[in-house]
């Protein structure tokens, strides 16, 4: 499937197996799956488009009406 095995990793701040892991060993993209069904898809994403998700996710997001 990858030309290297992906080093898996979820947050520190997961506190429980409902979440992503992440594998950013693998050169050009970032690899994303489900906790709850690793043999399932996986999803691919250029690591600019990553780091953007990381960064707006990171920020204090507030909805006003």
């Amino acid at each position: 499937m990858w030309p290297m095995t992906p080093n898996w990793r979820t947050s520190s701040y997961t506190k429980s197996d409902t979440c992503v892991e992440v594998a950013d060993n693998v050169p050009d993209k970032i690899l994303v799956r489900d906790t709850k069904d690793r043999d399932r898809a996986t999803m691919s994403v250029q690591p600019a488009s990553w780091g953007e998700f990381v960064e707006f996710i990171g920020q204090d997001i507030r909805v006003t009406d």
